[in-house]
């Protein structure tokens, strides 16, 4: 009988079958799910994968409408929760068929507290056992998945895998009960929309909208400064006033009025200091999702995506970490060794091989994975995943280096007795930056080799008004951040609570800026239920969980006492849902008119054009209908936002339109001058329906040429003379039924058919 090893995805079970294969494995398939067949030290063994998670958490008994609290719930296959989950059902059907008549079961799922309830969940209702044996790494290289066999756990890390399931529990009972209380109220006022909140959303929520009020309460308080504009030893010099902010001035104007006409000044003193700059950390999840933001304006969900797709092709160690410590054991000396065979890193690894090779391990640490780093295997990379893997490859190596050696050099002015002071910070021994580079971005500013008593010759001294600023938004990266630093939430889920908050609405922009309807919705949350605001009581449950992964205390306690503190905070809201839904109503409606009022109407000049939905789709027209017929159409795919821009040519507002990554801001008006045309059309028949005509047509856009039969016959084509046959027409159909296929198999294939970039980027690489 075999032994059967449970996967957390396709491509890692493949990972897993060539590793342990004592010769090549057999890939077998059921309902285009594969599997595979292999044998390993005389041991017969069959491997096959989840597709992340099988089985979702719902009601046993599903209730009406509304209604809650819901605390009656059980894990149910995924596919029977939701249609979007359809594709997981074959999965599951492949690991009923493959785990029949077999002896052993092995879990090899992501060895973290998500994999473990992946993996426990198959066990428990796929395999029917009550336990099953434990592989345990960090990287699917042949290597260590080899090792990681030999040392396999005899059963489930429970701690963490019973941590992993209360964790699943507690954010059902609050996103569940608490959303479905907010939708209760928002109907008892009178309309219908989805509204979400949760045990860390709301908290996280909350720290947006805090941070918004502070800049919208923020009075800016004005100062003054005196910049002095000068040349030192054939230099020019800029520096300023030592008591740099003047808060009043009369007292700038004082000093300014006593030296804004001399022409000479002279060197008091000058101050050299020199200081170490210590290596970077390893990069745990957090610092990689910030650092990638901070280098390429890579969002921390997307960098999180990237990072797991480098992990499941063996380039990079597991991701999902909390450690910022590289133990020996992951073999620092052959990892640099293998990474020195891609021409991009070879110089660099040499010198580190050259050194004493200990890295600056920092003092964050994780149970489970050491902190991430590349794996010296290779691969095919393009773009964005190249960008993340080195990275990771540089920021390894830069936590080898030596210290960097960096200058300050402070030079202070003299102008009739009043000191001006002047800095600048120069790099005079690179170490680990040469390691880190392009990464680090540090200002260089060299001072003029001055001493003291050298002439200073002024050529202008500057009274400067200036104002306080407001506090600075929270950036996707910044946010993940103050999440951690609070304790909210995990480094795997933060970045897709950030998500969540953009699909509702209550956020918007690249800094996070919170709308009316995420102020409104937590000023009615502070008022009538602030215990789903409090952070405290987020972050006792996440210090409970860790107990549980601790074996201190119990799945059952923790749950018992959640379900406690949701039924009293139900009780309350349902106390004062009237009022509290017809608040939540009242910003919704609110926020709507903002996101929808386009701007005046042009024609009638009283109503006020807005975005609508209408039979045929999205439209703009006056809410003065219908004593104003005012319409403007609008494309029929991508989204639209309203701007305050008006069109300088027309006079007409202007909208903003984003299809995939292509963002175009246009005027509405199909008759405005910016889209007129000079050029003559000869009348032709439409080459599809060969009945009607083609005619000029506007949109949104500008002019295009269509069938005169619309809406029977949809035929278009670009106003540029180019014209289209009888048979491309009769294809246009055939080809955009077929577009949406080819975009998946093009983007399945796109690593292997794109301009091939190795992880060397521009150089080609040796494969380990």
């Amino acid at each position: 009988m075999a032994e059967l090893i449970i996967a957390e995805k396709p491509n890692a079970s493949k990972r897993i079958a060539e590793a342990l294969a004592d010769k090549k494995p057999t890939k077998l398939s059921n309902s285009g799910v594969p599997y595979y067949k292999l044998t390993h030290e005389g041991k017969e063994i069959i491997i096959a994968s989840a597709v992340g998670h099988l089985f979702g958490l719902a009601e046993k008994t599903k209730s009406k409408h509304f209604a809650y609290p819901v605390f009656d719930i059980e894990w149910k296959p995924a596919n029977e929760i939701s249609k979007k989950a359809d594709f997981t059902k074959k999965y599951l059907n492949t690991l009923k068929k493959v785990s029949k008549n077999i002896k052993e079961i092995t879990v090899a799922t992501d060895y973290d507290v998500e994999g473990e309830v992946i993996g426990l969940n198959v066990v428990r209702y796929i395999c029917h056992r009550n336990d099953a044996r434990r592989m345990k790494f960090s990287t699917l290289t042949k290597q260590d998945l080899i090792e990681s066999y030999k040392k396999i756990s005899k059963t489930l890390d429970w701690g963490q895998a019973l941590a992993g399931e209360t964790r699943h529990f507690l954010d059902f009972y609050y996103g569940i009960n608490l959303s479905r209380a907010l939708m209760s109220a928002i109907q008892k006022a009178g309309m219908f929309k989805i509204l979400s909140t949760g045990r860390v959303q709301g908290p996280a929520l909350k720290i947006i909208v805090d941070r918004e009020k502070e800049i919208q309460s923020f009075k800016p308080v004005k100062f003054w400064q005196l910049e002095l504009n000068g040349i030192v030893k054939k230099e020019n010099i800029t520096a300023m006033h030592e008591k740099d902010k003047f808060w009043e001035k009369k007292e700038a104007d004082k000093i300014h009025e006593k030296i804004k006409n001399e022409k000479k000044g002279v060197v008091g003193d000058v101050k050299t200091k020199e200081f170490k700059q210590d290596p970077p950390k390893p990069f745990d999840l957090t610092t990689l999702q910030t650092e990638a933001f901070r280098c390429f304006g890579i969002k921390p969900k997307q960098t999180l995506d990237i990072a797991q797709e480098l992990y499941t092709n063996g380039l990079i160690s597991y991701p999902r970490t909390s450690s910022q410590q590289l133990p020996p054991s992951i073999g620092y000396k052959k990892i640099l060794t293998a990474l020195s065979r891609q021409s991009a890193y070879k110089k660099l690894c040499e010198k580190v091989l050259k050194g004493k090779m200990t890295p600056n391990n920092g003092k964050k640490t994780d149970p489970a994975h050491p902190a991430i780093y590349p794996t010296g295997l290779t691969g095919e990379l393009e773009g964005r995943q190249f960008k993340i893997y080195d990275l990771v490859v540089k920021r390894f190596l830069a936590t080898f280096g030596t210290p960097a050696i960096r200058e300050t050099v402070s030079i202070r002015i003299l102008v009739k007795d009043e000191p001006f002071v002047t800095k600048g910070t120069r790099t005079t021994k690179k170490g680990w930056h040469e390691l880190y580079a392009p990464y680090v971005k540090l200002e260089e500013v060299e001072m003029p080799p001055v001493k003291e008593k050298d002439e200073v010759t002024v050529k202008k001294i500057n009274l400067i008004e200036d104002e306080t600023k407001p506090p600075r938004r929270y950036t996707h990266a910044s946010l993940i951040k103050e999440l951690e630093k609070r304790g909210l939430g995990t480094k795997a889920t933060r970045a897709q609570i950030v998500e969540t908050l953009f699909q509702r609405q209550y956020v918007d922009g690249e800094s996070l800026e919170a709308t009316e309807l995420g102020i409104h919705n937590i000023e009615v949350l502070e008022k009538y239920s602030p215990k789903i605001l409090d952070e405290a009581l987020t972050r006792h449950f996440e210090e409970e969980m860790e107990e549980i992964r601790g074996g201190k205390k119990s799945k059952d306690s923790v749950l018992s006492e959640a379900r406690d503190i949701l039924t009293e905070i139900l009780d309350e809201f349902r106390s004062k849902e009237k009022e509290i839904g017809e608040e939540l109503k009242k910003a919704f409606t609110q926020t709507r008119t903002a996101l929808t009022t386009v701007g005046k109407c042009p024609n009638c000049e009283e109503g006020m054009l807005a975005i609508r939905r209408g039979r045929f789709g999205r439209f703009i027209a006056c809410d003065k209908y219908p004593e104003c017929k005012t319409t403007f159409n609008l494309p029929k795919t991508g989204t639209v936002q309203v701007t305050e821009k008006i069109c300088k040519e027309c006079g007409y507002p202007i909208i903003r339109i984003r299809k995939g990554k292509r963002l175009q801001e246009v005027c509405i008006n199909p008759k405005c001058p910016t889209k007129e045309t000079t050029q003559k059309v000869e009348e032709r028949t439409c080459p599809k329906c060969g009945k009607g005509k083609l005619v000029v047509k506007r949109s949104v856009y500008g002019q295009f040429l269509g069938c005169d039969q619309y809406p029977s016959c949809k035929y278009t084509e670009p106003l540029d003379g180019k014209k289209k046959t009888a048979d491309e027409a009769s294809k246009d159909k055939t080809v955009k039924k077929r577009s949406a296929s080819k975009k998946k198999i093009a983007g399945k294939k796109s690593t292997k058919k794109t301009a091939k970039k190795k992880v060397t980027k521009k150089s080609k690489t040796s494969k380990k």
